[in-house]
């Protein structure tokens, strides 16, 4: 299933083509009341008209510099950075249009959107909120209520957003990506019967989903049902292998079960799919470790401690490929870089005191020994928790992106 940081890589998908934009007309007659159209003005509205955005803006800033206070120029400016997506350009623009004059018609629009574009959803929802109840019966209305429910979405507000999901979905309830993204909703709110119910709804509009089996298959996981969770994400790899993280769900789901050998298999499978995929890739080392092939283990698990990541298995299971093959200091190292990043850990307690007694570090062995007594084993992590951490990629220098929108891509609204 798509993720959020995977579900959050398509580009906005609302906007009109600049003739057909609601108001067209009558925001060209506020500029013409609003301010003198100069030989500039004209000049910078016809750059403008023509695609020419660098010519444009310069008019635009000339205007600006004549006419200091002049709201529609600094919107008109905010709105050609938008057209080549320079967002945080647009948005300061735009700020400075609304300061001059909050009236622009589609100016809080614009603010709104080049704001989502640059991944401030939740700054966003609060914009298209207000104009849906300063507008409700607005042409502009429908997508609004999309914008934002999916604003919510990009900013993990995953109940705030279901209001809007399920109020577009119903109006469009063949479009697939709503309904699999009010079901997302739904299962990260833990709302199951709602999810179920949504998955069948999707089951109507595709029924070869490799994503809904695995919503499905989470949901289920979150009941309790292992056999039937396992069911779904099997019927999800069949579907469509190249889905991203049908292999690592699967292989999880198999891991909690002690089902190695095979988890080995789809954790494999989802690396094939994903080099990336730093939870897979832990995952497997630990499975390596849990089968006592230490040597196997540690290579993987060293090779994903390059990645920036604080998931303190890592340092677990390094920690026993470390002790179980002789390394004592390695093994002291990375068992205490466990319990820096999770001092419960009971297992890193108890083999620290493991490792101090061998070494005859009695008093330290009996701290470590001490600590672990006064702690209880965690269980193992839910599924949905397993996955939205293997959509968080360890390498750092990915893009922040958007959530998904159904259509097709387009730019921003004029002002």
């Amino acid at each position: 299933m798509k993720n959020i940081a995977k579900a959050c890589a398509a580009t906005l998908i609302l906007s009109s083509s600049l003739g057909s934009i609601p108001g067209r007309a009558q925001q060209i007659n506020s500029v013409k009341q609003q301010v003198t159209l100069s030989p500039e003005i004209q000049t910078a509205l016809s750059l403008e008209r023509q695609g020419q955005y660098p010519e444009a803006q310069a008019a635009w800033k000339a205007v600006v510099h004549a006419q200091p206070r002049n709201g529609q120029a600094y919107a008109h400016l905010g709105l050609l950075e938008a057209r080549q997506d320079h967002y945080p350009e647009a948005i300061s623009y735009y700020r400075k249009a609304q300061a001059l004059d909050p009236a622009i018609p589609q100016l809080s629009f614009n603010l709104a959107l080049a704001l989502f574009k640059s991944s401030n959803f939740r700054e966003a929802a609060k914009i298209f909120e207000a104009e849906l109840r300063r507008h409700p019966k607005s042409p502009d209305a429908p997508r609004m209520t999309i914008l934002a429910g999916m604003a919510h979405y990009g900013g993990h507000e995953y109940g705030a957003a279901i209001s809007y999901l399920k109020e577009a979905a119903a109006a469009d309830p063949k479009n697939l990506q709503l309904q699999l993204t009010l079901a997302h909703c739904y299962l990260w709110t833990k709302q199951l019967d709602a999810t179920m119910a949504t998955y069948r709804q999707i089951l109507l509009i595709d029924p070869d989903s490799a994503e809904a089996d695995m919503i499905a298959g989470e949901a289920l996981d979150e009941e309790g049902d292992n056999a039937g969770a396992v069911r779904e994400f099997r019927a999800a790899a069949l579907a469509n292998p190249k889905e991203t993280n049908v292999h690592f769900g699967l292989a999880y789901l198999l891991w909690t079960q002690k089902q190695y050998d095979e988890a080995i298999t789809e954790f494999k499978a989802e690396l094939a799919n994903d080099p990336k995929n730093n939870q897979a890739m832990i995952y497997l080392g630990d499975t390596y470790i849990q089968l006592d092939k230490f040597d196997q283990g540690r290579a993987v698990l060293e090779q994903a401690d390059g990645f920036q990541t604080s998931n303190p298995l890592i340092h677990l299971d390094l920690g026993i490929a470390y002790m179980e093959t002789g390394d004592k200091d390695g093994a002291i190292r990375e068992f205490n870089r466990t319990v820096l990043l999770e001092p419960d850990n009971v297992t890193a307690h108890f083999r620290l005191a493991t490792l101090y007694r061998t070494m005859g570090k009695k008093d330290q062995a009996n701290a470590e020994f001490a600590k672990a007594n006064t702690l209880n084993r965690k269980h193992d992590d839910s599924l949905h928790k397993r996955i939205a951490d293997a959509n968080a990629h360890a390498d750092t220098d990915a893009k922040p992106a958007e959530p998904q929108m159904p259509g097709a891509a387009a730019k921003p609204d004029q002002p």
